[in-house]
């Protein structure tokens, strides 16, 4: 088992405005290892928002070459890439994205229906029930979003992130639309996460606080890598 679960190599992306091409990343190469909680910051038009999709599978580069848990996934289809996105990530979000009439086990159990877990529904189940008590819901399974505070419904997402038992969870300005408290609660879980279950965390952030929790920080500017590329 590589050491490395993310590992870019002279990565580059162009937008094409027009008549005009927008060079965002120009030859980004990093590595981040497996269990490893990682910051990505940088300012709005650093490229940190093109580069966490290619690191989603949510988009494709146009050169260099993109390693996820030791296999290559640079020239993936659209099909294939949202395969990929099925059985090796886990996204949470700034909204949470959880649907407004559906009980926190269903937004849970949801990405079981679209993706080859293998598991009965018993054993979907099962695994919904114990990661809604690991992050603290054990005795919310039948709430709908509304009748949750914003930190409870984050934690819904990313015990929904979890289902299907990736290796990375990214997670974009997660802490966006919480408090102070409980924005530390939902930072200290995903450093449990990572600690314990050796999930990788990437975290997409502005905020240095945020940052503050990870163990490396990857700083972007204009399109490349000006810090913490690398481990040692």
């Amino acid at each position: 088992m590589t050491q490395d679960i993310i590992r870019l190599d002279n990565i580059t992306k162009t937008y094409r405005l027009g008549e005009v091409d927008l060079p965002v990343l120009k030859g980004v190469s990093l590595t981040i290892r497996r269990g490893e909680m990682v910051a990505l910051m940088g300012a709005s038009g650093s490229g940190k928002t093109t580069l966490m999709n290619i690191l989603g599978c949510l988009d494709r580069a146009d050169g260099g070459r993109y390693w996820l848990d030791g296999e290559d996934v640079t020239h993936l289809s659209a099909d294939q890439r949202a395969a990929i996105r099925g059985r090796k990530l886990g996204f949470v979000f700034q909204s949470f994205n959880l649907l407004p009439r559906t009980n926190a086990l269903a937004q849970v159990l949801m990405p079981l229906t679209y993706t080859a877990s293998g598991w009965s529904v018993a054993q979907g189940r099962e695994r919904a029930l114990r990661l809604l008590t690991r992050v603290g819901l054990g005795d919310r399974l039948d709430h709908e979003p509304s009748k949750l505070s914003g930190g409870q419904q984050q934690r819904v997402a990313i015990a929904r992130a979890l289902i299907n038992d990736p290796p990375v969870l990214l997670a974009d300005e997660p802490t966006g639309n919480l408090d102070s408290k409980t924005s530390r609660e939902v930072l200290t879980m995903f450093q449990d996460l990572a600690a314990e279950e050796q999930i990788t965390v990437v975290l997409v952030t502005h905020d240095a606080n945020v940052g503050g929790y990870a163990q490396r920080v990857i700083r972007m500017a204009d399109g490349l890598i000006e810090q913490g590329a690398y481990t040692g």
